[in-house]
């Protein structure tokens, strides 16, 4: 069953619009969890390289498109603190994550009751701020 979303009361729109809106949220924190996640694991790999590494040998870090000679422990320390910032990143990114379920979960429920509801209102009468009550019947 399709609704067309021009016969839809403008506050169901409203709420519909503020889903997909969250939606689309928790893509982009999903998409950067991803990042993060391959960020770590880069740089675990790296460290375990630099690790098998003797002290007095060659390294190197890039630096844009050009490598620079450095050394172990500069090098190793440069790597732990990525990593603890990319742990760091995560943990935000994963409370960004849950909250933004528990939104979806919130909008979702709304949005359903708002299209199962008889009235359409979802219980809710919208009424024009503009439109006021009619007076009482007058006893004469």
């Amino acid at each position: 069953m399709s609704i067309d979303p021009r016969s839809m009361p403008p506050w169901l729109q409203e709420q519909i619009a503020k889903l997909q809106q969250a939606q689309n949220s928790l893509q982009g924190v999903l998409t950067q969890k991803q990042h993060v996640e391959s960020e770590k694991i880069e740089t675990d790999r790296a460290l375990e390289e630099l690790n098998k590494a003797g002290e007095n040998d060659d390294v190197f870090k890039h630096a844009g498109s050009i490598l620079i000679k450095s050394t172990k422990p500069t090098l190793i320390a440069e790597l732990e603190e990525r990593k603890e910032l990319a742990a760091t990143r995560g943990v935000v990114l994963s409370k960004q994550e849950a909250r933004l379920r528990e939104e979806l979960k919130t909008l979702e429920e709304k949005v359903t009751k708002m299209l199962s509801d008889p009235t359409g209102s979802g219980g809710q009468t919208p009424q024009p701020a503009s439109q006021t009550p009619p007076p009482p019947p007058s006893q004469s």
